[in-house]
């Protein structure tokens, strides 16, 4: 909006020639989604306190008992600062911004949907795994056939390290994208477990994929990095710009102790929302590399299941995501955080590095 309302007056005042920059707009859609956020927070979580919107805590996780009744479905912050962001600085004729856009706020209704029925309803289990995976799947798929019917996107599969493999999925390309959307969502979620824990490593992501999306973006820039190019989708970086800042301003109530949780309306849209980032800067697999700690604790929680049952009982873990096994051992739930966050940032560095090494 705000783009659209200065750049034009570009010819008569050469001042406003800034907003054309998207790396201007980039850090104005930080700090406004930053701002809206902390403006924002306390009201919400009055309000969430008020509705009684209150996150259970398992009777298994007994370390967490003090949390009980802390409010949750904080990721409505999120959504409202980093949507209202995007729509002030960004060119909304843009169909990347909208794609985008449509995968956010699409996770987000099947997590708020969740979040409803278990703390409004107050059925603890929500709804069932089958429909909220059937719900991510329809958002998914429908925002990856109509990226794929844009005339400037390839199917193609660039592969991290390898300058010259690029395999062209076609078809098989649709169901392999939708399983990084879906992969990667749910990887947040099971991460959404220890205050800051998952929006800590989603800013990283974001940050770092900023920068890819920008390359891609960059025809110029794509051709010397040897990336494969995709028209118009570098304004996808002040959509990045703008998920750093509102993450960082729900960190600001999400830091130990926790004011707000964000609830699966925030860890479902956010992790859906990276994935399909990664997808439009054709850097899908470095999303394993950028999003590490979340491939661990998911992989965490697959072994752990899969030994279960194939042992008759028996562990890897002692209890699975990954962080439970850590405070079980009895490591502070603040170094835990920390020592994940500083993994998230060494494993975002490992993968800007695959820009170059190649």
């Amino acid at each position: 909006m705000i783009y659209h309302l200065f750049y034009p007056l570009a010819a008569q005042f050469t001042l406003f020639n800034v907003f054309r920059y998207i790396t201007f707009r980039s850090v104005y859609a930080l700090l406004t989604a930053l701002v809206i956020s902390i403006l924002l927070g306390p009201k919400l979580i009055e309000w969430l306190k008020a509705l009684r919107c209150r996150q259970h805590i398992l009777e298994e996780v007994t370390c967490h008992q003090a949390k009980e009744g802390t409010p949750t479905m904080g990721g409505l912050l999120i959504g409202v600062s980093f949507v209202s962001s995007v729509l002030l600085w960004g060119d909304l004729t843009n169909v990347y911004i909208w794609l985008t856009l449509y995968v956010f706020v699409g996770f987000g209704a099947v997590g708020f949907w969740d979040d409803y029925t278990k703390v409004v309803k107050k059925q603890n289990k929500g709804i069932s795994p089958r429909a909220k995976l059937a719900g991510q799947i329809f958002v998914a798929g429908s925002a990856i056939a109509l990226l794929i019917f844009q005339p400037a996107y390839s199917t193609q599969l660039a592969v991290p390290f390898f300058k010259h493999i690029h395999p062209d999925l076609g078809l098989f390309y649709l169901p392999f994208a939708v399983l990084v959307l879906v992969g990667a969502s749910n990887a947040v979620n099971l991460t959404d477990g220890l205050d800051g824990l998952a929006i800590g490593p989603t800013v990283v992501a974001a940050a770092c994929f900023a920068i890819f999306i920008y390359a891609a973006g960059n025809a110029v820039i794509a051709q010397y990095l040897n990336l494969t190019p995709v028209p118009g989708v570098g304004e996808v970086t002040v959509l990045c710009g703008a998920l750093v800042g509102a993450g960082l301003g729900f960190l600001w109530f999400n830091a130990y102790p926790a004011q707000v949780f964000m609830g699966d309306v925030g860890s479902l849209s956010l992790g859906g929302t990276l994935g399909f980032i990664a997808v439009l800067a054709k850097q899908e697999l470095v999303l394993a590399l950028v999003g590490g700690v979340f491939v661990f604790e998911t992989l965490s929680v697959i072994l752990q299941v899969g030994y279960f049952k194939m042992s008759g009982g028996k562990r890897i873990f002692r209890m699975a995501p990954l962080h439970h096994h850590f405070e079980l051992k009895g490591i502070p739930e603040s170094k835990i955080i920390i020592r994940f966050w500083i993994l998230s940032i060494l494993m975002a560095l490992m993968a800007l590095s695959t820009l170059k090494l190649r």
